[in-house]
């Protein structure tokens, strides 16, 4: 298909930017897509620009769906290239997914509303309500997992010492950043970004300066320690997963490219 000129297309295609615009990703998310054979622009016009016909927009609904599912494009590429799986099959499969994620933040929900009432009554937060709210991750644990693997002492008592005192607050605060670093990396696998790039080796420094501020020093090669566990350490590796698939060894692999940008071993 070949249509002329950017603006007024009869067929109803839509040029890059505006496809861009509509569904609220960057062009060059969609230029990755194209590169990988996700979403291969239907026709061009004559100066080589990709247009996007109703087909291809269609499809591209169906990926942001899987992408906000957490399915990795890999996969994505092998269901929506399945000759068996028809329209109504993504959709019965994206409708039995979507329900099983609205039970879970139900259950979020609900534990953050808890604390939401403990602290609006200046509620000190029982361990137990503090997983409620954190999940899986326990500062305490966690500084245990840096004991055994590297035997120190200091970083467990460091972490203790400095997690005894912190308020409702201090965890909040704790619990933001660590998200909004999440969130980030999360962004940087859907736009494709390597690993060994600076948007990624950002947020992997982030991820150890934040470490290093709430919890015990975190030099780089300690870091690269914590990014194997990650993913060798199951109840590491479910935290980082229920916000991505692929996020761990993701993360994982930031850290080591971080690490070596700063002089230190890559693991």
């Amino acid at each position: 298909m070949e249509v002329e000129g950017l603006d007024g297309h009869r067929d109803g295609s839509r040029t890059v930017g505006e496809v861009a615009e509509l569904v609220g990703v960057t062009v060059r998310t969609l230029h990755h897509y194209d590169e990988i054979g996700l979403l291969r622009p239907s026709g061009r016009t004559h100066a080589g620009y990709r247009l996007y016909d109703p087909a291809d927009l269609l499809r591209l609904q169906q990926i942001l769906v899987y992408r906000g599912l957490g399915f990795p494009l890999d996969e994505i590429v092998v269901l929506l290239d399945d000759p068996a799986a028809d329209e109504a099959a993504h959709l019965r499969r994206q409708h039995r997914l979507l329900t099983e994620r609205i039970a879970r933040l139900q259950d979020m929900a609900a534990a953050v509303e808890l604390a939401l009432e403990a602290q609006r009554m200046d509620i000190d937060l029982t361990p137990e309500e503090r997983f409620a709210v954190f999940g899986d991750f326990d500062p305490d644990e966690y500084a245990e997992e840096v004991e055994q693997r590297w035997g120190s002492t200091d970083a467990y008592r460091e972490s203790a010492r400095r997690t005894a005192s912190y308020t409702k607050a201090d965890w909040q605060r704790m619990k933001d950043e660590g998200a909004a670093v999440v969130a980030g990396l999360v962004a940087a696998m859907d736009a494709g970004e390597p690993v060994d790039v600076t948007v990624a080796m950002d947020l992997a420094e982030e991820h150890r300066q934040q470490i290093s501020r709430w919890f015990f020093d975190c030099p780089p090669q300690m870091h690269v320690g914590l990014g194997e566990m990650y993913v060798a350490d199951p109840r590491f590796t479910a935290t980082y997963e229920a916000a991505r698939t692929g996020l761990a060894t993701y993360l994982r692999d930031a850290i080591a490219a971080n690490a070596a940008r700063a002089g230190g071993p890559r693991g």
